[in-house]
């Protein structure tokens, strides 16, 4: 009978693996499946230059500012609950998304969604973590639901553009409602409320300041790039920034503060939390300027252009996978060094491409890059909680994770609007964007091509900026985080590394069976490294015996 009830269980937690994996697809696909829809958005909607950035990033800052908040709020009043209320409304958002007749709309749309996907992402991880008692098996689940987080936002593109080829641009958000119906179906069967009692209260000042402040400055710097510079964009990004400085100094009076900024004081916390940033950051941006330059400037069908997102979408999800057992053989360190450099020599790949051809640089960037992408997914939230004392292990999980989503919707506002002001300066000045430029009538092919050498002048500048920055940051990690110690190796000559077969007890905590399993631990690190709960509130975390990371104290520990 026990056998019986112990088979059961296992299979009501592998199936409400998969009724949780349906959130999680929807949250990171929506972060990036616009890219190739946005040529066909413009001519329907014809948004300005600055609307459509706000309509492909509004969405990962809503999810990146209140990803924490969320967090702390499912903590206290029930996961499950929280997971039923974000799905219904991320699907109230979609489908005005897929209808909107403004662009205003449907940026609105998009906020919508964002806020409700700020609700999925940390409650799935803790419900996740409650299905699974055994360490191991947790261990393995938390392993698929990061592959299946990189895999969306990969694979996003890819959808979108095949839906593109049969449908209306409002199709790729429609495609949400299915994925939703079923999980509202099934999620009561198959998932149990999760709620634990935390300390303090939740600081809704914080949680307002943080996103106002970053979308006034944000604000600023698109109108400014888009539309040159006025006294509302100065006055906007000037408040902006004030508010995020007042915000800075309230987290250092708070006993429970939003963003715990002490923690940046660890050097391998700061590369790890930044890792998590700056490659989404130019992976947003290379895709949308990539879209651009496929369908508008080489006129490639949307199907082919999706198409050829493939391979590096591949890359990308098959390194998020292999890397923690490369890891177990190379370490974090050689990891992250290879993150960063392959990114930088992706990106600078696409600087031979022309407004005549450029495909195989195109579909050779992406795949080198991808190996870098999916190192980042697969190492930031372990790498920062593992450089962290385990108490505040939640705290640094949870800013990993919301650095991936901030990340995402800072390429397309910095780097996007780079790209928007060198069209504005050299392009022919005739409409804000190439796709409105190129739905006017009467032009002459020198017009044309001044427009499309334009705009590729600004993703040549974007992806070379963004290429320097990790070059830049893997120099710095290769400064900065500390060599293996070599007598901490085995006679055998392997490493002792990071084990994600099972889970210790904390000092101070209960087992892992008694705690709340994951929490916040960050969606793209390793699948041990989620184990540790919000703000150490877990009571347990993963045996580490990572000697990058405790065998020898770094610069700045």
């Amino acid at each position: 009978m026990t056998q019986h009830t112990s088979r059961t269980t296992n299979v009501r937690a592998w199936l409400g693996l998969l009724v949780v994996l349906g959130p999680v697809l929807m949250v990171s696909m929506d972060g990036s499946i616009l890219f190739l829809a946005m040529p066909r958005v413009s001519q329907s909607l014809n948004p300005s230059a600055d609307q459509a950035l706000w309509i492909l990033d509004v969405y990962g800052f809503s999810v990146g500012s209140l990803l924490i908040a969320f967090g702390d709020i499912g903590d206290r009043y029930g996961r499950l609950k929280l997971l039923m209320i974000g799905a219904i409304f991320f699907g109230i958002g979609s489908a005005a998304a897929a209808f909107a007749p403004t662009p205003a709309l449907l940026i609105a749309a998009r906020a919508v969604m964002g806020i409700a996907g700020a609700t999925l992402l940390p409650s799935a991880l803790a419900v996740l973590s409650e299905l699974f008692t055994d360490p191991k098996r947790r261990a393995q689940a938390i392993g698929i639901f990061a592959a299946a987080f990189a895999a969306g936002f990969a694979i996003g593109p890819v959808i979108g553009g095949v839906l593109l080829e049969r449908f209306w641009w409002g199709s790729v958000f429609l495609i949400n409602l299915p994925l939703i119906a079923l999980f509202l179906c099934f999620a009561p069967m198959l998932l149990s409320e999760v709620q634990t009692t935390r300390p303090g209260r939740a600081d809704p000042m914080s949680v307002v300041t943080s996103a106002v402040g970053l979308l006034l400055a944000i604000y600023g710097l698109k109108h400014a790039a888009a539309e040159g510079l006025s006294v509302s964009a100065a006055l906007a990004g000037l408040m902006g920034v004030a508010v995020l400085a007042w915000f800075g100094v309230r987290q250092r009076h708070l006993d429970h503060p939003l963003i715990d900024f002490s923690l940046f004081r660890d050097r391998v916390f700061t590369i790890a939390v930044i890792t998590g940033l700056l490659p989404l950051a130019a992976w947003s941006a290379a895709a949308y300027l990539a879209g651009i330059y496929l369908q508008s400037v080489l006129d490639i069908p949307v199907l082919q252009a999706a198409l050829l997102a493939l391979p590096g979408a591949v890359v990308l999800i098959t390194t998020c996978i292999l890397t923690p057992v490369v890891v177990d053989r190379v370490g974090k360190r050689s990891a992250l060094l290879v993150c960063h450099f392959s990114i930088a020599t992706g990106l600078l790949l696409l600087l031979p491409t022309t407004i005549t051809g450029g495909i195989g640089w195109y579909v050779a960037s992406t795949a080198i890059a991808g190996i870098g992408y999916g190192i980042s997914f697969a190492v930031v939230a372990d790498t920062a909680v593992g450089a962290v004392p385990s108490e505040r292990a939640g705290s640094a999980g949870a800013i990993a994770e919301t650095s991936n989503e901030i990340g995402n919707a800072l390429g397309i506002a910095l780097l996007g609007s780079l790209a928007a002001l060198l069209f504005r300066l050299q392009g022919p000045d005739l409409a804000p964007t190439l796709d409105k430029t190129l739905q006017l009538t009467g032009l002459t092919d020198t017009l044309i091509t001044d427009a499309k050498s334009a705009f590729l002048t600004g993703m040549h500048v974007a992806a070379a900026a963004a290429s320097l920055l990790h070059l830049v940051l893997g120099l710095t990690a290769l400064r900065w985080l500390p060599r293996p110690v070599r007598n901490d190796i085995p006679a055998d000559g392997c490493r002792l590394r990071l084990k994600t077969d099972h889970v210790v007890p904390a000092e101070s905590g209960p087992p892992p069976e008694a705690s709340g399993g994951a929490e916040r631990g960050g969606l793209g690190g390793d699948p041990a490294a989620a184990a540790v709960g919000g703000d150490g509130d877990s009571g347990h975390r993963t045996a580490v015996e990572d000697v990058s990371q405790h065998g020898e104290e770094g610069p700045g520990q």
